[in-house]
């Protein structure tokens, strides 16, 4: 199942959101603030951009909970998001959730939630909006708030939690804003771009945010939950450090691996879709969320622990086969084997635990290159063009090929992608001839990070 690259990270000019935070589904990755003074805990606006990791279950975006029992939630429920409302005797008081689902792990999604519970229409009590859109409510869940009920948000010693919880958020998160006392339309937040129609950020700094109201936007490494606001209503990070601060934004969305692929089993996601380790022992692989039919492109592969893995390319969009059993694939495995369409070739460095990958696949002359470490191997030259100096050429011509990651693994071995938003420490912080990117070695001069900006310029 290939994915489309999501449209709103297309459009063209106007704001640029340069950083996110990086959440881990699997950790207790959390921002985390008590206000000290209570704002208004009927009327607010949140606005935030989003990016999953996983789908299914429950993942927990944003809680605000008292002593009480009374606990707002925002999360994602079976893929739908929903707010959801506890009261102080411990029972529902509201179920509001989309009727539609953002199941795109692809795709960076738009969210402004309305709480007006003083509104005397009890269905405009709750307003959710994706992409600029209002949501239809799921008739299910249209438990609404009973009238100038207070949610416990932006209240006085009422924990508000963004991330961590019994049922963490995976995934990335950008442009987070609390608007505290007032009701703002999504258009305070962003645009539909004026050539592709796709909604897109504008710049949010100027608006007034209210007592309890922050503006995060994670520019800040070494303090990701800095409130850049002006009301100094900064959140301590816990268990998130300058590893977690990502260039995958809304206004430019870099490539990941992809869990969603048919037939895949026995992988465990975790790094925003860029680490992938395996527990029971059967060779399977990932594909990237981008293929590539055109332009040079650049990636790394990190080979962190366990048994074995393979670097590859290949045109299939299924978790089966695996590299080197593949007809169309390029796999460089981890003993050394080099195989092309399942033969094998001139046998290449094998490299361990702690050893980088290079890959340079060059789709406009249709041939792939491999490195360990900084060199190019089998001498090879990804700058030379058609002499394809090195290069092994690829099985099938005028197809898409995607970036693609088998492991063998019953131990629990784990390896890391990077497409330019690294989940692993650099040493060095090289980018492409754009400024895309964060990588170990040096980009090849006319090669790009794998993200929608390089796409729509140079794929």
């Amino acid at each position: 199942m290939s994915l489309i690259i999501p449209a709103n990270t297309l459009a063209s000019g106007g704001f640029t959101v340069d950083n996110s935070c990086r959440f881990n589904s699997g950790s207790t990755d959390s921002l985390d603030r008590t206000p000290s003074s209570s704002g208004n805990g009927t009327t607010f606006t949140m606005s935030m951009w989003l990016k999953r990791s996983g789908l299914g279950g429950t993942h927990l975006i944003y809680k605000a909970k008292g002593s009480a029992q009374t606990e707002f939630t925002l999360a994602f429920n079976s893929d739908k998001l929903q707010v959801y409302q506890v009261n102080s005797g411990g029972a529902q008081e509201a179920a509001i959730k989309t009727l539609s689902v953002q199941r795109d792990i692809s795709a960076w999604y738009h969210a402004c939630i309305q709480i007006q519970t003083a509104d005397g229409t009890a269905t405009d009590r709750c307003k959710i909006y994706i992409n600029g859109v209002q949501q239809t409510i799921d008739p299910s869940g249209t438990d609404a708030y009973s009238s100038s009920f207070n949610t416990g948000v932006n209240q006085a010693s009422v924990k508000q939690e963004i991330g961590g919880a019994a049922s963490p958020y995976g995934g990335y998160m950008a442009e987070f804003v609390m608007i505290d006392g007032s009701i703002l339309a999504p258009t305070s937040f962003g645009e539909f771009d004026e050539d592709s129609g796709i909604w897109k950020p504008i710049d949010v700094s100027g608006l007034t945010f209210g007592t309890n109201g922050f503006y995060l936007d994670f520019e800040d490494s070494s303090a990701l939950g800095n409130d850049v606001s002006g009301n100094n209503n900064d959140f301590t990070a816990n268990n998130l450090t300058s590893i977690d601060q990502s260039t995958d934004t809304c206004t430019n969305n870099f490539a990941t691996m992809n869990p969603l692929i048919p037939g895949q089993t026995n992988y465990t996601y975790s790094d925003g879709n860029t680490t992938i380790s395996q527990s029971s022992a059967a060779w399977v692989k990932s594909n990237s969320t981008i293929g590539m039919s055109s332009g040079k492109w650049y990636w790394e592969v990190k080979y962190v622990s366990g048994n074995y893995i393979v670097a590859s390319v290949d045109n299939t969009d299924t978790a089966t086969p695996y590299g080197p059993t593949s007809t169309s694939a390029v796999s460089y495995k981890r003993n050394g084997d080099l195989e092309v369409a399942t033969v094998p070739q001139t046998a290449l460095a094998s490299y361990a635990h702690g050893d980088i990958v290079s890959v340079a696949l060059d789709m406009d002359n249709s041939c792939v290159y491999f490195g360990k470490n900084g060199t190019w191997l089998n001498s090879g030259n990804p700058t030379s063009g058609a002499s394809k100096t090195g290069a092994y050429s690829l099985p099938v011509a005028n197809s898409t090929y995607f970036a693609t990651f088998s492991i063998y693994d019953g131990s629990g071995g784990y390896s890391s992608l990077n497409f330019g938003n690294p989940a692993y420490a650099i040493s060095s912080g090289n980018t492409d001839g754009d400024g895309y990117g964060n990588f170990e070695y040096a980009v090849p001069s006319g090669y790009y990070a794998l993200n929608t900006k390089n796409l729509a310029e140079y794929g």
